[in-house]
């Protein structure tokens, strides 16, 4: 293919472009971390999750869930506890 200087520019910048999507694609992917639940459920809860979003609708069923989470949390002496310490189980 027979290109001019102004062709060959603007060749050379789009594939300079190119690398650099390129670049921020490969850092994105070397920044990306496994995404573990929170909560490890039985395969039993989580069928019956589901089966409750089917029937109820999810806003229903995850408001029912953070409700009585969060109750049960309330019992729990959390104030001394902040998020950035160590877990009990990782030390």
């Amino acid at each position: 293919m027979k290109a001019d200087k102004n062709d060959f520019n603007k060749y050379s910048e789009a594939i300079d472009k190119i690398q650099e999507g390129n670049n921020e694609m490969i850092e994105l992917f070397n920044e990306m971390e496994d995404d573990e639940p929170v909560i490890e459920y039985t395969p039993e809860v989580l069928e019956n999750i589901e089966k409750a979003k089917k029937k109820y609708g999810s806003g229903v069923v995850d408001e029912k869930i953070n409700t009585v989470v969060g109750e049960m949390l309330s019992w729990l002496e959390l104030e001394d506890v902040t998020i950035d310490e160590p877990d009990r189980d990782s030390t």
